[in-house]
């Protein structure tokens, strides 16, 4: 039997280069043996990409009325998709069509693929931000991600929908995507690809897009593994409030046995956020068990 396969291009301001990325992801499908349909959402451009859009055949178009962003446009594309097996592709002529047969290959057996660029560092104003994301994505996930947030994936229909409500409508959607199937151990496949030069439109990333990936980070992980991130906040107060402890018995030869009130709140934090751990662990196992 063939595979199926859906698309999904989210597209915001890219007159220049979308014709030319979906003509160029055309002649690379027309050599596969598939059935696929190609779903281009437009996320309310204000240029005249929606122009192009409609001159261009062969394409599922969909309009959003007002900007949503990155996320909210592929969440619309996988609700439109017909089959089970979806391709994310950007529209700003980034990704290279020729590494899809690598990505196809390995479908049946993995419910993401993902790409992992070589070489890619981003702007360099944004690396030290983004290897301080990835490490803590890594410890936190306690697994070893070759890229975090690279556009160029296929996932399953059914375990994506099973997370619609958690993915972010912004650039951190495929952030939070990979961190979501790797908690709940769901097996991923990397596949090394090169990616182009961006020619499409401006870039919407900005500094607080940073933030937004931290937060997004700390929320899947905290929705599968809280101890993760309770018991280094636990133990680092413990071990602040056991020398604060030593300190106190120190001055208290000269000043007789008086424990300060910060070591006392140090200590019961730390039993505090410890014991809220152990919950949040609980909830989670229970939400799994639930979702199984």
């Amino acid at each position: 039997m063939k595979k199926q396969l859906s698309i999904i291009i989210p597209a915001y301001n890219e007159e220049k280069i979308i014709a030319e990325t979906i003509e160029g992801l055309k002649k690379e499908l027309a050599k596969l043996n598939l059935d696929y349909e190609i779903i281009v959402v437009n996320d309310a451009s204000t240029d005249k990409t929606k122009e192009v859009l409609e001159r261009i055949e062969g394409i599922k178009l969909f309009n959003h009325p007002i900007n949503k962003g990155y996320g909210a446009s592929l969440k619309s594309g996988i609700e439109k998709a017909q089959f089970d097996n979806l391709l994310f592709f950007d529209a700003d002529g980034q990704h290279k069509a020729e590494h899809i047969p690598e990505l196809i290959k390995h479908i049946d057996d993995f419910d993401m693929v993902a790409g992992a660029r070589i070489g890619y560092k981003g702007p360099f104003i944004r690396q030290p931000g983004k290897k301080i994301l990835l490490w803590l994505a890594n410890y936190l996930s306690k697994q070893k991600i070759p890229d975090l947030n690279c556009g160029l994936r296929i996932v399953k229909k059914e375990p994506i929908l099973r997370f619609v409500h958690l993915l972010c409508d912004g650039l951190s959607f495929s952030t939070t995507t990979t961190l979501l199937f790797l908690s709940e151990g769901l097996p991923i496949k990397y596949v090394p690809i090169t990616i182009n030069k961006r020619r499409g439109g401006k870039s919407v990333v900005k500094p607080k897009h940073a933030l937004d990936t931290f937060i997004v980070i700390l929320r899947a992980i905290l929705l599968s593994s809280p101890l993760r991130v309770f018991l280094p906040v636990s133990g680092l107060l413990i071990a602040i409030g056991i020398i604060s402890f030593i300190i106190d018995i120190l001055q208290s030869y000269r000043t007789g046995l008086n424990i300060s009130d910060a070591t006392i709140f140090l200590l019961i934090s730390s039993l505090l956020i410890f014991f809220f751990g152990l919950l949040a662990d609980q909830l989670a196992s229970i939400r799994k068990e639930i979702n199984k």
